[in-house]
């Protein structure tokens, strides 16, 4: 699926909208007056230089840092002190710049601790897998391996994800967050490390992602190939600012977008 077809298809409903965020560690400003919106459907595209505030947005968006100024409003609701896991109850699910996986597992350990938000009975229940807590368990098993086989990683679902090549542990830590069936699902350089075979394949998954579970999408990539190809929308920062915002055309075209990419003064 090329952008324009996405472009066109780009829906209008704001799920996530966030307005005139700063954010400070010390006397430094990661972000400076940031707003800008994500729509219920799209995959949207965060891109800037390294430093840009790219990774602080996003965990901005999931409750990780607090701003100083600004807001967030997701489905509707202007959050206020937001953390990760009530960000996660809330339907935001994310994976991360450096693979975050229990190495010591199996991929199928690692996808079903994404399922521990969706669970009910208690601990003590789910040590000795006994009554409703061993149903409540085969049930979200039953879902993970729907994951496992949308993601064509069933050979690797008993395998120690430590042992896994990268791009592998890439796919298993996008089910752990698939897993959770969030709206907004936060993707941190999902493409880093991988080969051209290796882009294909997730590029490929993250559409799959977007078309057949409806799930919003907001990714940070450098690849300007993938992002141009994947992305409805596209907002830039650079040294945490923004400075451009709109669909992969119009950010190609962007004088202020060239020139922070290629160094050029103005």
């Amino acid at each position: 699926m090329n952008a324009a077809v996405k472009q066109a298809e780009a829906p209008t409903e704001t799920l996530l909208a966030v307005e005139g965020v700063t954010l400070s560690f010390g006397g430094v400003q990661a972000i400076k007056d940031v707003s800008f919106d994500i729509q219920k459907g799209e995959i949207r595209a965060i891109i800037g230089p390294n430093g840009a505030g790219k990774t602080s947005m996003l965990n901005v968006i999931n409750g990780f840092y607090h701003p100083q100024m600004g807001k967030i409003t997701f489905k509707g609701q202007t959050r206020e002190d937001m953390r990760p896991h009530v960000a996660a109850t809330q339907g935001i699910s994310r994976t991360f710049q450096n693979v975050a996986l229990f190495h010591g597992m199996s991929t199928l350990d690692n996808i079903m601790t994404g399922r521990t938000l969706k669970m009910t009975t208690g601990l003590f229940w789910h040590l000795f897998r006994f009554g409703k807590a061993e149903q409540e368990e085969l049930e979200h098993r039953e879902f993970v391996e729907h994951i496992i086989d949308f993601l064509e990683i069933q050979h690797i679902r008993r395998a120690a994800v430590g042992r896994l090549p990268y791009g592998l542990q890439k796919r298993v830590e996008l089910g752990r967050a698939l897993a959770a069936e969030p709206d907004l699902l936060l993707l941190d350089e999902p493409m880093a490390g991988m080969n051209l075979e290796e882009k294909e394949d997730m590029s490929r998954f993250i559409i799959d992602v977007n078309d057949q579970f409806g799930t919003t999408i907001a990714l940070i990539e450098h690849d300007m190939g993938v992002v141009m190809d994947l992305s409805n929308r596209v907002v830039v920062l650079d040294h945490g600012e923004k400075i451009g915002d709109g669909t992969p055309d119009e950010i190609k075209n962007n004088q202020d977008v060239i020139d922070a990419y290629l160094g050029v003064a103005h």
